[in-house]
């Protein structure tokens, strides 16, 4: 098991790109997310692919449904072997806890975190599908709502980690995409901070994408960002 809070996210259309880039790197050094796209082209086949080959591997399929039914497929995510997975705080705390307690019945016990306000959702985006406040409120609403569910913590950008750190318990799991090294493009990323103040900030684990996806070394990309941690 890595020790290392770098997430490297598989954002790859195909399996042989993914591998690719994966073949590259050390298991010591990062974990490994698996998102929609690559999951619903290669399947759960490939996702124990993965962690046959020592990696930790974080199912970022954001479950959201009836309780039951999203319970069921975390139990199923379970079995793939995967370290965490993740569900929308916004199915509420039955489907959150109910997911919690099927998963306390399994041998191997993944981590179970809730996204809450997606990033990509701005206050005119959450008032037109109901909810009240800025975006930065209702992130801590759900987080704390998350938490006393029972789960192990909440996906949040980087600018939210020292508010919900504040007021959640230093167990809590912070998982921060918008994370790049001060040298690397941003690209389409507009609210970002370097792995360094990420973390300084209360994150504990930080998804990297294209900075090691797309790095000539993709295996110094990633000794780099770890060193100036």
């Amino acid at each position: 098991m890595s020790t290392s809070p770098v997430i490297v996210a598989l954002d790859f259309p195909n399996e042989a790109k993914a591998l690719s880039l994966v073949d590259q790197l050390d298991t010591s050094l990062c974990r490994l997310k698996v998102g929609k796209e690559l999951f619903t082209r290669l399947g759960p086949a490939f996702v124990e692919k993965l962690v046959g080959r020592g990696f930790d591997v974080f199912l970022d399929l954001k479950f959201h449904d009836i309780p039951n039914t999203v319970a069921a497929a975390c139990d199923a995510a379970a079995d793939l072997g995967v370290w965490m997975m993740n569900l929308h705080a916004s199915g509420g705390r039955k489907m959150m806890q109910t997911a919690r307690e099927r998963l306390e019945g399994k041998s191997h016990r993944p981590k179970l975190i809730a996204v809450t306000i997606l990033t990509s959702l701005g206050e005119e985006d959450i008032h037109e599908i109901g909810f009240s406040g800025t975006p930065g409120e209702n992130v801590l609403r759900l987080a704390t709502l998350a938490e006393s569910a029972g789960l192990d913590g909440v996906v949040c950008s980087p600018l939210e980690a020292a508010a919900i750190r504040e007021q959640a318990g230093q167990d809590f799991l912070l998982v921060t995409p918008g994370v790049r090294p001060a040298s690397a493009s941003l690209d389409d990323q507009k609210r970002v901070m370097t792995p360094a103040e990420a973390m300084a900030a209360g994150s504990s684990c930080l998804v990297i994408g294209r900075p090691v996806t797309a790095a000539p070394d993709p295996l110094q990309a990633l000794k780099d960002i770890n060193a100036s941690l």
